[in-house]
């Protein structure tokens, strides 16, 4: 015998499982969204790295050290 499910009914189960899934494993889920959100912010980071102007080692060591006047 053959069951028959009709994608609405598909979708919303579907629907259930994954908010089911969530719920159990909500510390997972909320690493697995930070893991992402860390890794968009530095792919951005290094976009903006590569089209930036070159700095010099003075201001570099400057910035690290906290001098004011090369910030």
């Amino acid at each position: 015998m053959e069951t028959l499910v009709d994608d609405s009914k598909l979708k919303e189960l579907l629907k259930q499982a994954i908010i089911e899934v969530t719920e159990e494993n909500r510390e997972a889920v909320h690493d697995i969204l930070m893991e992402v959100m860390e890794d968009a912010a530095l792919m951005r980071a290094i976009q903006e790295g590569e089209n930036s102007g070159e700095a010099d080692r003075e201001e570099i060591f400057g910035i690290l050290r906290g001098d004011e006047g090369n910030a």
